[in-house]
């Protein structure tokens, strides 16, 4: 069965930094670009990050750069989100996700494989 689990939501303060935990079990994703994506209550679900499968680039949006990086061990089959600087508008469910490698990463479209989400929630 394959399964993407993420971990590592929890309660914070604005202004602390988090790691979020992806890990995929079932097949390997050596060969699949990994993602993150984020739905905050009554908001459409939005990119956050991807990387490709050598972890070679990574890419964000605009609203990302700078407090988000991402970083994958394909040896563990493990993506890792940190984000800094924490901010009440990150509060959100934060997923990630696998999708073919040359996929276009910005859009949840392409990915087929899905976690069920960790929740982060930060208080001012």
């Amino acid at each position: 069965q394959v399964q993407l689990v993420e971990s590592g939501g929890g309660l914070v303060q604005a202004g602390d930094s988090l790691s979020l935990f992806c890990v995929a079990s079932g097949r390997s994703f050596t060969g699949d670009a990994m993602g993150w994506f984020r739905q905050a209550p009554g908001k459409e679900r939005e990119f956050v990050a991807a990387i490709t499968s050598d972890g070679g680039s990574a890419y964000y949006p605009n609203s990302s750069k700078g407090r988000f990086r991402v970083f994958r061990d394909s040896a563990k089959n493990t993506v890792r989100l940190q984000i800094r600087s924490l901010e009440p508008e990150d509060t959100a469910v934060y997923y990630c996700a696998a999708a073919p490698e040359g996929s276009t990463l910005y859009t949840e479209n392409d990915y087929i494989y899905w976690g069920r989400g960790t929740q982060v929630t930060v208080s001012s």
